[in-house]
């Protein structure tokens, strides 16, 4: 039986997206960003030379079909990625009312999200009162730092010096539906941490914000805090079943790598391997050697995003996608006849944009393993629906597949 590889880029987009001016960093409507095209700017212009160097290198990507992806979503002019495609290839965009990292997952796997999220104000206080006690009870102490909009890897530089004295948690947000609980892993704990965002993870949830995060962090004032590959989401449940249901319905194996597990909360999961990109590069290529026949796995490489998107560096970002290129030369020759390796991204997060959110974006859809030629413009849900036909198991989404 055929396998199906499915490889989220978190943060891929290409552009294009026809409601972008419906979605904002800050005051400034998503209209014109585009990730990828606006890196391979910068790159050709050298603008991006941190640890790397001169135009954006991804012939991997632009042999499956990536350059012909971007022309088709946007006129946003870009250099390179002039190669015939030799894989399936399309653009996709996304219906459900955010841009955030459930709505790309859920719809991706067949759900289009059925509700509106409930977002923080992009105040100072951001929360209200009642959760802040309620969280600062739960943790044992007098109160929470933070309580605004912030950048994860910037809010832990400015208060986890105060963290590491008063022993509160650090409580932010930003423009998703998210609510972020960072923590010193060893001076707060880390089992403490995760024990904080399960207890008020529900109540969260009954808000409809989409996710609490643990965000652990390591470190000192003298030597500068930085995150850990511990991070743990609470996400709230598909209400109905997506495409992990599906194929596990169906007698096959469904085997998650990376964030997929919690934002799933591991419905119709079998396995779940975690850890940096790097190391689920690694499970990747063991999913491919290892993987049973009729299985799915679903990946998840969130680093594009949490590294590079969010704090705008453009050049790690650059990096970052080389690094993945290359590895996809090396993992391309490995799949099986009859496997299908699909790969396309959740929203956009283009690190040449103002402020630190996610953009609004259409995403590649880049197919190999089967035949040559393009998919056209398709829906977010009609990934689900072809990953399905491709497994032969029946589809319960609104998808129509476009193998």
């Amino acid at each position: 039986m055929p396998r199906a590889f499915v490889v989220v880029m978190d943060s891929v987009g290409i552009g294009g997206a026809a409601d972008a001016g419906k979605f904002f960093n800050g005051d400034l409507p998503d209209l014109g960003a585009n990730t990828l095209a606006h890196i391979a700017q910068a790159c050709a212009a050298g603008r991006a030379e941190q640890g790397r160097s001169g135009p954006l290198q991804l012939p991997n990507l632009d042999r499956l079909g990536l350059g012909a992806a971007m022309r088709l979503a946007s006129s946003v002019p870009f250099p390179g990625f002039s190669a015939e495609p030799q894989g399936r290839w399309g653009c996709a965009k996304e219906a459900s009312p955010g841009k955030d990292t459930p709505s790309g997952h859920w719809e991706l796997a067949g759900l289009v999200v059925p509700w509106d999220w409930h977002y923080f104000p992009d105040t100072a206080p951001s929360f209200p009162a009642d959760l802040t006690a309620r969280v600062a009870a739960l943790a044992g102490t007098e109160g929470v730092l933070g309580n605004c909009h912030a950048s994860g890897t910037v809010i832990i530089n400015e208060l986890g010096e105060r963290h590491l004295q008063t022993g509160w948690p650090i409580c932010y947000t930003s423009a998703d539906s998210v609510f972020q609980i960072a923590a010193h892993e060893e001076a707060f704990g880390l089992d403490r941490l995760l024990t904080l965002c399960e207890a008020i993870a529900p109540e969260l949830h009954a808000m409809k914000v989409g996710r609490v995060i643990a965000r652990p962090f390591i470190g000192n004032s003298d030597q500068g805090f930085s995150r850990t590959t511990n991070r743990r989401d609470y996400a709230i449940a598909p209400p109905a079943p997506v495409l992990t249901n599906w194929v596990q319905d169906a007698g096959r194996k469904v085997h998650a790598i990376g964030k997929i597990g919690d934002i799933f909360t591991m419905s119709g999961i079998d396995t779940l391997k975690k850890g940096s990109d790097a190391k689920l590069m690694e499970h990747l290529f063991n999913a491919v050697e290892e993987a049973e026949d009729g299985s799915l796995t679903f990946a998840n490489f969130v680093e594009f995003d949490s590294l590079y998107g969010h704090t705008r560096d453009i050049a790690g970002y650059a990096r970052a996608l080389e690094w993945f290129d290359s590895e996809l030369g090396r993992l391309l020759p490995r799949l099986r006849p009859g496997d299908m390796l699909l790969l396309t991204a959740d929203h956009g997060n283009d690190p040449s944009w103002p402020g630190s959110d996610h953009t609004r974006e259409q995403v590649p859809v880049l197919i190999a393993g089967l035949d040559a030629g393009p998919i056209g413009q398709v829906k977010f849900v009609d990934v689900a629906a072809s990953v399905a036909a491709h497994l032969n198991v029946p589809a319960q989404g609104a998808g129509k597949s476009f193998l």
